[in-house]
């Protein structure tokens, strides 16, 4: 039996208005009474009927989503929680894989009427959309955008922190040949992650053993610790741009009888499900998708119902996640 407004609000013990009234996001509801509505709805797995709420506010009751890939448990993980907290105020949220506003799937779903707001998710050619949506008067949240000025109305990561956290973790575990390995530099996470690395090793008078940019791949770092260990030079430690970067390290040291973290310690990031998985488990930094996801779709909800006028930007802190793959180094390692 289909459960109703009516089951929701017997279950919280509050009105049907009430019910009503945290489903469309109203401010006037205590935060008390939200909650026990909130936590009715997910005990009774209610979906509220959006077809009807869509024609009773004369909205499609949709909200688009697009992202440059899929294949990334971190973006799965906040495309999971955008959907859910989106459904719970009755919205369907439509995704669109897309690299770029002129592909077709960007092109559909910024069209007049499809959706009610839209969220990017780690856009390139951000300008480009903005200045649709604005064209369109479609409201819009970005998560992971590339430009400081495009910050209003926005979800980021302080990826500065995250860099810093990772490099301090392994000065203080007594490493000072320390390489960073990181993606291009046209993503903003790559060049704050960085920063917080040099920050970091100017901190203790330290130059990096390494800088090399490149692909977010396992690949990518495979072949390069390949490189150093052709040379007869490696680092004690390795700062990874993300946790595939990481793997491939791990793989070229380990094919080569070289232990981590005892020889080599590697700090990875975005806390991919696979870090947890492989061993030595890896020590990474995590990107809290759960609170990245609630905050990008509450931010939304507010401008969708002309709640929130003004720009602010959500600036999330990263958290350090020690693992197997770091320690100190092994006594006697040079790391040059």
């Amino acid at each position: 039996m289909k459960v109703s407004i009516f089951d929701v609000a017997k279950k919280s013990g509050l009105s049907v208005v009430t019910v009503s009234r945290v489903l469309n996001g109203a401010e006037s509801v205590r935060e008390k009474n939200r909650q026990r509505v909130l936590e009715a709805i997910k005990e009774l797995d209610y979906r509220p009927n959006a077809a009807a709420r869509s024609l009773a506010r004369g909205k499609t009751g949709i909200v688009g989503l697009i992202v440059t890939t899929l294949q990334d448990s971190f973006f799965d993980a906040v495309v999971k929680e955008l959907n859910e907290v989106l459904a719970l105020h009755g919205y369907f949220l439509a995704v669109s894989v897309s690299t770029g506003i002129g592909s077709d799937e960007a092109h559909y779903l910024i069209q007049e009427d499809r959706v009610d707001g839209l969220i990017l998710l780690s856009p390139m050619e951000e300008d480009n959309y903005i200045v649709e949506l604005k064209r369109r008067n479609i409201p819009y949240v970005l998560i992971d955008n590339q430009k400081p000025e495009n910050d209003a109305f926005s979800v980021t990561i302080d990826n500065y922190k995250g860099g810093y956290a990772a490099t301090k973790h392994l000065l203080d575990q007594g490493h000072t040949s320390i390489a960073h390995l990181s993606g291009h530099n046209m993503f903003r996470s790559t060049r704050e992650r960085r920063s917080g690395f040099l920050q970091a090793l100017e901190e203790k008078n330290l130059a990096p053993f390494d800088m090399i940019t490149g692909e977010f791949e396992i690949d990518f770092g495979y072949d390069i610790c390949r490189k150093w260990l052709r040379e007869g030079r490696l680092p004690s430690a390795v700062f990874a741009g993300d946790d595939n970067i990481a793997l491939g390290v791990v793989n070229a040291l380990l094919e080569e009888g070289i232990k981590v973290p005892e020889q080599v310690a590697i700090v990875g990031y975005d806390d991919q499900h696979i870090s947890s998985k492989l061993h030595p488990h890896l020590t990474t930094v995590r990107q809290p998708a759960d609170r990245i996801g609630v905050a990008a779709a509450d931010m939304l909800l507010k401008r969708m119902d002309g709640t929130m006028k003004r720009g602010a930007n959500v600036r999330i802190d990263p958290e350090l996640i020690v693992r197997e793959s770091t320690g100190t180094p092994a006594e006697g390692t040079s790391g040059s």
